[in-house]
């Protein structure tokens, strides 16, 4: 098995939303550290900051104060390509996506690559297929993404994250318009890949049943004491 290594480390950490007038702050005082090859699940009340924290992380809002080194680099110090080849997101927002088959779906991971608009080589079509078997999804690869249940949908979603090749993918509440059985499966997928890719996967959830029985590390946010 691979060493584990600190691939997110994130020390006295600000985050919040700065406008014209003023900054809102969300949380402050957020400091820990997340390993590769592990599940870990952030926790905490609606509206403590999870989502916040998550989009921080993930470079696509700034952050008011503090330290994230994400591979013991300085997130401020990559450019928006490198970290697209760093971080991977899956979002819980349903989009609407029609016209477009599965595999092209996942194909579309493959952009930090090719490009928007590029053509998928040869190595990156194996990639795409290899994503698409990591999440025993074979049997859904031809068919239209909008004809997906929701949990067909978020595993699509997971193997498109596979297929952009990062280190780290983030989740927000990937498990959130789940039914139960699909709850599970799509944590124990996580859980799963986590061991056989040695990846770094970091979610937010409110499902603390399924956190305590599958997560590797619980991270219990706060808004007065962080993490």
């Amino acid at each position: 098995m691979s060493m584990k290594e600190a691939t997110i480390q994130i020390n006295d950490l600000s985050i919040g939303y700065h406008s014209k007038s003023d900054t809102k702050l969300v949380a402050s005082h957020i400091t820990t550290t997340i390993y590769s090859g592990e599940l870990t699940c952030l926790l905490g009340a609606n509206g403590v900051g999870k989502s916040t924290l998550l989009r921080t992380l993930s470079a696509f809002q700034p952050r008011l104060s503090g330290e994230i080194a994400l591979l013991s680099r300085d997130i401020q110090d990559y450019s928006d390509k490198e970290l697209s080849t760093i971080v991977g997101v899956v979002l819980t927002d349903k989009c609407d996506i029609r016209n477009m088959s599965v595999r092209e779906l996942i194909g579309m991971g493959r952009s930090p690559y090719t490009g928007f608009w590029g053509r998928l080589g040869k190595e990156d079509k194996q990639i795409v297929e290899e994503a698409i078997a990591m999440v025993r999804i074979e049997n859904l690869a031809s068919r239209m993404v909008h004809t997906l249940s929701d949990g067909e949908r978020q595993k699509v979603m997971i193997a498109k994250a596979l297929a952009q090749e990062t280190p780290v993918i983030f989740l927000d509440e990937p498990t959130a318009f789940l039914d139960f059985p699909s709850k599970v499966e799509i944590m124990q997928l996580l859980h799963h890949l986590t061991r056989t890719t040695n990846k770094t996967i970091f979610l937010s959830t409110h499902d603390l049943e399924l956190a305590l029985q599958i997560a590797d590390k619980i991270r219990l946010m706060d808004k007065v004491k962080g993490i």
